[in-house]
């Protein structure tokens, strides 16, 4: 693996704490896993005291792969990279009676915790309200495991430490914890337990951490506490690309480790890999107006480039018809596949006049930001028939699925059920067999749902001998969902399309990856599909040769293309409206930065003179980060829509058609 001279200053450290402070495109993955490599290959650490934290579950899985190409088999086999949750769950899972879990403990997503804060709130609390209040229980859960006053940032805020301690005790109740809970419980049980932080710093005796700039309050505090006052860490992170605050990311964590280890070194990696000189001009005296942790220029041997190019259109329609006119023209022109080119901007609204000139010219494209697989209706039901059979105290998985297919409880039983596991202070399934029960709500639904429970029993009994797709299989065919599904769908093709995914679902539970410490069974899988799910929405888009790519500049982040088209370039989308009104424009200027550095080969911004808004047209004004870019990088275009232009791209499309009739189609 050939590295610089930076790069292997960062591999071969040793002795203190390592910041490595890396550029946009500068081979942070690449330190990173010869990092691992060499720790393994020439120091008295094992594979299995070695862990890498990251994101998503696409570096984390990328990482693994990189490094596992380096070394021997049985070393492969131990190496530990993951996600910080992963490691949380794992946490949790080792340490469960402690923490008053029991086993099969469910991991609630964002829909289950909406679901069971509207059960507390009770009164006028509507999705809108929920979902402020489940985003204010997860800054309230984080800023109050990092020793933090949350309190008065917001009356959600308030309202979510209000409700915190009737919120977990309804998590423990059903057996179960949220996506916060997977960083914020470990963190609590270290502290009560400095024996048990002991034990795990003996088995995690070096830590490297990825994207460290997105790391929030709770993950420094993860971090800190399994370091300790160790040598054994270094983290690769660039405050530059720091585009998370909305989600809690604290670009100053990086400015905290000095102070927490002062025998800090930091090495700069600044030399790029992916962008011309020109591109990457424009980028440094963008993020120049910032305040930066560490002051760093990007350079690059590839060349100056072309400059970058500056489209200004009428308005929406004439912006996304001059860019795919311009993509069009130099797919034919410069033989580029549709793959090489991206479509990047602020916010989800602005990619729906891209899609339509995209159809109407019949360019295939990618939309990130679809709907995840495990958002699917289908995937959601049949992942709680699994959670119940892990864990029979999950009230939510129990909820969405009693009636689905019917079995003839009706709502009045339901509700009856919940005031008796109320009552009892016990899970819904546990009510359903309850005396009380038989007496509010007769004994036609309690023989229901006895049927219905002691299915599920027979289920988890067998789940502890038969492989997890069998008993995934018997489960699909017992229930009568296919047959339910065949029943409602009114398009048939739809419902075996549907169902097919239920067989992707198993598949992939056959195939979940396994703890390495040896924990095998139906639960452990289950949860780690439970995961997989939360995780997935944070995962980059797939790249494909022939489409274009369309996404939001933060779906775009760790992607790279030939060519990308940053629209949207001015004032009120870039930098947003609520930013400029909250005089907060740093995070946008390292947003643009993040689009800019996307680009190998060509950037072309664009802006529009007008834009709908609310049924009228609004004037707009160019983004102030467009005066902060070097006029030398910079190439104005001719006025908007020239009929040069497009007559240009019509012609060769036409051409290019010919061409493909004359070789017979082929």
């Amino acid at each position: 693996m050939k590295l610089n001279p930076a790069q292997r200053a960062a591999v071969e450290h040793a002795g203190t704490p390592l910041l490595v402070v890396a550029g946009a495109g500068s081979g942070k993955t690449r330190v990173i896993t010869a990092k691992i490599a060499h720790l393994i290959r020439n120091t008295a650490l094992e594979a299995q005291h070695i862990i890498a934290l990251t994101f998503t579950n696409k570096a984390a899985r990328e990482m693994r792969e990189r490094v596992s190409r380096t070394l021997p088999a049985g070393q492969r086999q131990r190496l530990r990279i993951s996600t910080f949750h992963a490691l949380g769950m794992r946490v949790l899972r080792t340490e469960q009676e402690a923490l008053g879990l029991r086993d099969g403990f469910a991991i609630y997503d964002a829909e289950d915790q909406r679901n069971l804060l509207r059960k507390l709130v009770v009164a006028g609390c509507d999705e809108a309200r929920a979902a402020a209040l489940a985003a204010a229980m997860s800054n309230y859960k984080n800023a109050r495991a990092a020793g933090e006053s949350a309190t008065n940032d917001s009356p959600q805020t308030a309202e979510a430490a209000a409700l915190y301690d009737d919120y977990q005790r309804a998590l423990r109740t059903c057996n179960a914890v949220d996506f916060d809970d997977l960083i914020c419980e470990p963190i609590a049980l270290f502290d009560r337990d400095p024996q048990c932080l002991l034990a795990w710093r003996e088995r995690i005796r070096y830590l490297l951490v990825d994207e460290y700039q997105d790391t929030n309050a709770a993950q420094y505090e993860l971090v800190r506490r399994l370091v300790g006052d160790r040598n054994g860490l270094t983290v690769v992170g660039d405050d530059d690309q720091s585009i998370y605050a909305w989600r809690g990311a604290r670009p100053d964590n990086l400015l905290r480790l000095a102070d927490d280890f002062p025998t800090l070194r930091t090495i700069k990696l600044e030399q790029n890999y992916r962008s011309t000189n020109c591109i990457l001009g424009a980028a440094n005296a963008l993020i120049a107006n910032n305040t930066r942790a560490t002051d760093k220029r990007l350079w690059s041997e590839l060349g100056h480039g072309d400059p970058i190019r500056v489209m200004v259109a009428d308005d929406d329609d004439d912006e996304a018809e001059r860019v795919v006119a311009d993509l069009q023209y130099r797919c034919f022109t410069e033989s580029l596949r549709p793959g090489a080119f991206a479509i990047l901007y602020r916010g989800n609204h602005q990619a729906r006049a891209f899609e339509r000139a995209l159809r109407a010219k019949g360019v295939r494209y990618r939309l990130s930001g679809g709907q995840s697989f495990f958002e699917r209706a289908e995937v959601r039901d049949f992942m709680a028939y699994l959670r119940l059979v892990a864990n029979p105290d999950d009230d939510n998985a129990f909820l969405r699925i009693v009636n689905t297919p019917r079995r003839g409880i009706g709502t009045a039983s339901l509700e009856a059920l919940t005031r008796v596991a109320g009552s009892r202070g016990a899970s819904l399934y546990d009510a359903a067999l309850a005396p009380e029960f038989a007496i509010a709500a007769g004994a036609r639904a309690q023989e229901a749902l006895r049927d219905f429970t002691r299915w599920l029993d027979g289920l988890r009994e067998r789940s502890e001998h038969a492989p997890a797709r069998q008993i995934a299989r018997e489960m699909l065919n017992e229930s009568g969902y296919a047959d339910w599904l065949h029943a409602t769908v009114r398009d048939p093709a739809q419902a075996d399309r549907r169902l097919a995914n239920l067989d992707e679902l198993i598949d992939w539970l056959a195939e979940a990856p396994v703890d390495s410490d040896g924990a095998d069974g139906f639960a452990e899988r289950v949860r780690s599909l439970l995961l997989a799910g939360a995780l997935e929405r944070d995962d980059e888009p797939e790249q494909q040769q022939d489409t274009v790519q369309l996404c939001t500049l933060h779906a775009a982040k760790g992607l790279e293309f030939e060519h990308v088209y940053l629209v949207g370039f001015e004032e009120g989308l870039l930098p947003h409206q609520r930013s400029i009104e909250l005089d907060d424009i740093e995070e946008e200027r390292r947003l643009a930065y993040v689009g800019i550095t996307r680009a190998r080969r060509g950037l072309t911004l664009t802006h529009a003179r007008a834009r709908r808004r609310q049924g009228g047209r609004s004037a707009c004004e160019p983004s102030r980060f467009l005066d902060e870019l070097p006029r030398e990088t910079l190439k104005f275009l001719d006025a908007p829509g020239t009929e040069e232009e497009r007559a240009d791209a019509a012609a060769a499309g036409i051409a290019g058609l010919r061409a493909l009739l004359a070789r017979g189609g082929r």
